[in-house]
């Protein structure tokens, strides 16, 4: 881990800093404080584990404007694609997809899942840009086997845009290595994971029942 390996290296320089003063004001190295050493690198990696995996996500922490805005969970969303087939001479129309979107202070995942095929992020970041939180990624999808020869597997990135401390709105583009691009709109949003399409719709029946039985 990251954090920890930059921790320990501060805490090592921390410590020289102590050992350094001690031995030029007074003469002799002060290294009684050294056999602490270990448990307070334990501990401080323990509290960077509990920030990285769960704390910074509490509402109060993302209320600050430094902390990565949380976006975790699946969301019902509508993808707009802006292809035109060259049939029809016309774009698909807008369809219902999830996404699930996995995440900690210092890294993300993001799948998008359809009912035809499925796309896994490669690379994905929740970073701060102009004043405004994104999420940039970079994916493969994989349709389904049967589907392979009209849709083959293919790339793309997309940057989605995040409106709200903590997020309310997500929505942005995504354009692939096929010359296609589209829309994507995030609406609805469950803190549950979502595995396949029916896992998603499963989800999101549920929530709309919840709510109906009210």
């Amino acid at each position: 881990m990251v954090g920890k390996t930059l921790l320990t290296a501060m805490a090592v320089i921390i410590s020289a800093v102590f050992v350094v003063g001690s031995w030029i004001t007074t003469g002799t190295p002060n290294i009684e404080f050294l056999r602490f050493f270990s448990l307070a690198v334990f501990f401080c990696s323990l509290l960077l584990i509990l920030w990285d995996q769960w704390a910074w996500k509490l509402r109060p922490f993302q209320l600050l404007p430094g902390v990565p805005r949380d976006v975790s969970g699946t969301w019902e969303a509508t993808l707009d694609s802006l292809w035109i087939d060259p049939e029809t001479k016309k774009s698909p129309d807008p369809k219902t997809v999830y996404i699930v979107i996995r995440q900690t202070s210092s890294n993300a995942s993001v799948i998008l899942i359809s009912n035809e095929s499925k796309s896994k992020s490669s690379i994905a970041r929740v970073i701060k840009e102009d004043g405004s939180w994104l999420i940039h990624y970079v994916y493969t999808n994989e349709p389904q086997v049967d589907l392979r020869a009209k849709s083959p597997i293919h790339h793309g990135s997309g940057v989605l845009s995040i409106v709200g401390h903590p997020a309310q709105r997500v929505a942005g583009s995504y354009w692939t290595d096929r010359d296609s691009k589209g829309k994507l709109t995030l609406e609805r949003r469950s803190t549950e994971y979502a595995e396949d399409f029916k896992g998603g719709t499963d989800i999101f029946t549920y929530v709309k029942g919840q709510k109906d039985s009210r």
